[in-house]
């Protein structure tokens, strides 16, 4: 097993197996692999605290390393995305949008981390979570939010609705319902990627309940056995619908599921923003180097509810604070303060900036037109 660790992996092993131990990053993810291996109803400050502070520690050694152009960026889709789930929230509340609503809300680290990795020509395929990952690959704002009204400035139209934002020409292939589907169909793009000769890659998101499926296994094994540039992001959020991993799953390291097909693997603290990038960096220069596939373990975890009808009472609010206290945003607006790259000015024009394209995005939605009845059975196909 050729098996790597990011800045906040548990461990690092080369190809012949040898593990290089006293990692601080190391240490940071085996303190957040123990305090959430079991939930239980108690929060223990001390852990949490001890935890936040190693977080900081390493984003800010990390933050020396980046254009300071890039790091406002990063924060912008991060506050952004956020801003924009929060107004989804509020809309869907009073109507406005009808059907399944899955929110990004405490995951902005994983999308904005990944996928800003990226070259403009790579491809994108996710689950139905998939606002934020489609604005992030290029899709507007104002696309985005009148697909989720149903509207024809939509981006499929007003067709596709929530869960199937679509973009052929920023390389964004959805937004899928079926739990796991779009795992074969992300291996199906690297494969033709690689059959035309270039040197793109595909990132292939998906919840952790999507393991339990068959096409996970097969998926990985055909792209390691025929070298495909494809990069398996589980964003593990610890919860499939209202099931806690725990109660799904026999083997609780997704990451290392890897090794049964002899891929590389990375766990990866899902709060940190800067540790996701710098997997997923890795990942793709292995892919554009010799097409060799990775799986990346995401930790994360969802503050609102598996979708906007689920309130989850399976869920202890202790829980739910101390996740809160992990959150992506906050942990990387402390960074960048404490590292004296932006203030609290900096902050509120971002923020301000956020909500205006928001702002602008529902005004689209709500001026845009409903398709026209004609197009009822336009790119229906039987």
């Amino acid at each position: 097993m050729a098996k790597t660790a990011t800045q906040a992996g548990t461990s690092k092993t080369n190809a012949n197996g040898h593990r290089a131990k006293n990692s601080a990053a190391a240490k940071t993810v085996e303190k957040m692999e123990k305090s959430e291996k079991a939930v239980t109803d108690t929060v223990n400050p001390k852990i949490a605290k001890s935890e936040h502070q190693d977080r900081k520690k390493l984003q800010k050694s990390s933050i020396k390393n980046l254009d300071k152009e890039l790091l406002q960026e990063m924060l912008y889709q991060m506050v952004l995305g956020r801003s924009f789930e929060q107004k989804c929230a509020e809309v869907y509340r009073i109507g406005k949008i009808g059907g399944f609503c899955h929110l990004y809300i405490g995951q902005e680290a994983v999308g904005v981390g990944a996928i800003m990795a990226l070259r403009a020509d790579d491809y994108v395929i996710t689950a139905y979570r998939d606002h934020v990952q489609a604005m992030l690959k290029g899709i507007t704002p104002e696309a985005v939010m009148a697909e989720l009204y149903g509207k024809s400035g939509g981006s499929v139209g007003g067709k596709g609705g929530s869960m199937h934002m679509f973009s052929k020409e920023k390389g964004f292939f959805g937004g899928h319902g079926i739990v796991g589907g779009q795992i074969g169909v992300g291996t199906g793009m690297a494969y033709a990627q690689k059959y035309k000769g270039g040197d793109q890659v595909t990132l292939c998101f998906f919840g952790e309940a999507a393991l339990n499926q068959g096409m996970f296994h097969e998926s990985l094994n055909m792209a390691q056995l025929w070298k495909l540039p494809v990069i398996y992001i589980c964003e593990n959020n610890q919860y499939g619908m209202g099931t806690s991993q725990a109660r799904a799953m026999s083997m609780s390291s997704i990451s290392e599921k890897a090794a049964g097909y002899g891929m590389a693997s990375e766990f990866v603290d899902g709060m940190d923003v800067l540790a996701v990038r710098e997997a997923t960096t890795r990942a793709i220069e292995r892919a554009r180097k010799d097409g060799s596939p990775t799986l990346l373990e995401i930790r994360c975890y969802r503050f609102m509810g598996h979708s906007m009808s689920d309130p989850g009472k399976y869920r202890t609010g202790d829980e739910i604070k101390k996740n809160q206290e992990r959150d992506p945003i906050f942990l990387f607006k402390e960074s960048l303060k404490e590292a004296k790259v932006f203030g609290d000015e900096d902050f509120t024009e971002i923020e301000t900036r956020a909500k205006e394209v928001v702002a602008k995005a529902v005004k689209f939605a709500e001026e845009s037109p409903f398709p026209d009845e004609k197009e009822l059975f336009t790119d229906v196909l039987a």
